[in-house]
């Protein structure tokens, strides 16, 4: 009855969606892009599109997801919005998570991306147009896979903090007390492996056509680099998710080394407690403010 129920929910909320949806004005993006994507279906192999489109689309999404908390660096009045001020960025720690970052790109991720096509061969996942779910469609499956990677990611991540094990894997991570979007996926190998995984559960259980790929990646990589970024800028439109951890929740877990374990969402580290010392620090801020503004 339960079961039931919870599928009659969704049926609606879809149709309300889709009705909705049916008020609102053309997207004057979408025939260029249907015109791009048949283009590409037309000159390239599926193979080469589920390889080299996907390792495109990280690699690009990537760096320039890390272009505005790169720049921000250079402008005096951003420093305001800098969580950790006495401790800025220096030349020397971004050139080296970016030659790290290319290594575990091209020879860990890679690798991982190669089998991508196999595994749309495997699962029949469709590439062509006329298959690609609707936008309201890709925006559940990404928020999905946001919960299900954020599950993952809490108990993994928690795991890797345990006195045994930290220092031989987790512990590069966290080289930079102070993080910036650049050393979102600055980690050791086995890292990159370990909480990688829970990009691909998402996939498994969500994807319909190989177009959700390229979201979840943008919609990932969009809120690991924000968290990372070291700045709390107002305005930010991620913090309209509900729940969402955001830059000072996990600048907190860098600082301390202890808790605030997820990666996109608040509920497990409140659940469990692991979010106890960063609320401590909260209320500690709020009393500070308050006295000097008095």
């Amino acid at each position: 009855m339960a079961m039931n129920d919870s599928v009659n929910i969704l049926n609606s909320a879809y149709l309300a969606v889709e009705y909705i949806d049916s008020f609102l004005p053309d997207n004057p993006l979408q025939q260029p892009f249907k015109n791009a994507w048949n283009y590409m279906l037309d000159n390239y192999t599926k193979f080469q599109i589920a390889t080299w489109g996907s390792l495109i689309v990280h690699e690009v999404s990537y760096f320039l997801l890390c272009v505005p908390g790169f720049v921000f660096q250079f402008i005096p009045y951003m420093q305001k919005y800098k969580i950790q001020q006495d401790k800025p960025e220096t030349w020397e720690k971004q050139w080296k998570c970016f030659k790290t970052l290319l290594f575990n790109h091209f020879f860990i991720q890679l690798p991982l991306i190669c089998g991508t096509y196999y595994f749309t061969e495997y699962f029949n996942i469709p590439y062509e147009w006329e298959e690609m779910p609707r936008w309201y469609v890709l925006v559940a499956q990404c928020f999905g896979c946001a919960v299900i990677e954020d599950a993952w990611h809490y108990f993994l991540h928690r795991l890797l903090h345990h006195k045994r094990i930290y220092k031989y894997i987790h512990k590069v991570h966290h080289e930079f007390v102070s993080p910036f979007g650049m050393q979102a996926e600055y980690a050791h190998p086995l890292e990159t492996l370990i909480l990688g995984t829970g990009f691909f559960i998402g996939i498994v259980v969500f994807c319909n056509h190989v177009v959700l790929l390229w979201a979840w990646v943008i919609c990932r990589l969009m809120e690991t680099i924000d968290v990372h970024s070291g700045y709390d800028v107002p305005l930010n439109p991620l913090h309209l998710v509900p729940f969402y951890a955001g830059a000072r929740f996990h600048d907190f877990h860098h600082m301390n080394f202890i808790g605030n374990y997820a990666s996109t969402f608040t509920w497990w580290d409140r659940i469990f407690g692991t979010d106890s010392q960063f609320i401590a620090y909260q209320e500690k801020e709020k009393k500070k403010q308050f006295i000097t503004k008095k």
